[in-house]
């Protein structure tokens, strides 16, 4: 990763935004946050992560930052998606203590001050807790309500219920999430791992201002995945357990059909039942491997070791573009 080297004075408060697709909100985003802030302290910084947006977002940021020297903007060479795009800002922030908070407006701005005023309190954690999700069609409430129950039964770690990434964390748990490698990241499980002091403030999140979700439904699956097998061997160990108990099944099965050929003087028969077996057994095993599948691909993808992130263009005065 590139290293930092603007301005270290003293900021009590980043905030990291990742962008994809927000033009038409962008100039609120940022009335509301910098209004919002302000009552915290006069010491801040914005970093808005672009990630790969197919809008006009890169022109609304850098003409936000020409007007705030507070305001930093760092564009992806191409999407890489909401979480690399987070953990890029964290890679750059440089406050005493860090706010995520997504773009677009689903988040209320205004509910900084309060995390700010827990963090203050000596909590390293303070993340916000949704009492309703407004504007999200019902499949989307209960498979995400499924999630994290589910989550939270196969996991050794505390990851709070019905929580996103909105949350504030101090300047330490940022340095240790910078320290954890891996590609397929999941920020909050991290962060949970982690422990320290938490605590959390309930709000009620708000409907998209414009425009559609990023996260489809196959991003969702992504990163429903990324989450268990990176903090749970479970799947694991329900596949070999499921192994040893259809080998079971087959076994019994086995030893009637020996038993009634020849004692009850008949014979298990049926082309039917055959293809069934092989058609059951088969589905396990092509589930079975694509489990074992998903934990080998995180290995290859750590071996492989490329950037988290490209980035194109930022206003950040880094390493490289001192050396330019």
């Amino acid at each position: 990763m590139m290293e930092t080297t603007h301005n270290k004075s003293q900021i009590d408060i980043s905030v990291i935004i990742p962008i994809f697709n927000e033009e038409g909100i962008i100039a609120e985003l940022y009335q509301r946050l910098r209004k919002s802030v302000m009552n915290v302290s006069e010491n801040y910084e914005f970093i808005f992560v672009n990630d790969g947006s197919r809008d006009g977002s890169l022109i609304q940021l850098m003409k936000i930052a020409e007007s705030d020297p507070k305001t930093y903007y760092i564009n992806f060479s191409r999407n890489f998606g909401h979480q690399i795009a987070v953990t890029a800002g964290l890679d750059f922030c440089n406050g005493d203590a860090v706010v995520i908070i997504d773009g677009d407006l689903q988040d209320p701005p205004e509910l900084i001050p309060q995390l700010y005023d827990e963090y203050k309190q000596g909590f390293e954690v303070v993340y916000a807790q949704r009492r309703k999700r407004k504007g999200e069609t019902f499949f989307k409430k209960i498979t995400a309500k499924l999630f994290y129950r589910i989550l939270k039964r196969i996991t050794s770690i505390n990851i709070p219920l019905d929580t996103g990434d909105f949350r504030l964390i101090d300047k330490k748990v940022v340095s240790y999430l910078n320290k954890m490698p891996e590609q397929n990241k999941f920020l909050r499980g991290q962060i949970a791992w982690l422990g320290f002091n938490q605590t959390y403030v309930q709000y009620d999140r708000d409907s998209r201002k414009e425009g559609k979700t990023g996260y489809t439904l196959g991003k969702m699956l992504k990163f429903a995945l990324d989450g268990i097998t990176g903090f749970s061997d479970k799947p694991l160990l329900f596949v070999s357990r499921l192994g040893i108990f259809i080998s079971f099944i087959a076994f019994i099965v086995l030893m009637y059909a020996i038993y009634a050929h020849y004692f009850l003087g008949t014979t298990i028969t049926g082309w039917t039942s055959l293809m069934v077996s092989f058609l059951f057994i088969g589905g396990i095993q092509l589930i079975s491997v694509g489990v074992i599948g998903e934990y080998i691909s995180r290995i290859n993808k750590n071996i492989l070791n490329r950037p988290l992130y490209i980035i194109e263009k930022t206003n950040l005065k880094t390493k490289k573009n001192a050396e330019k």
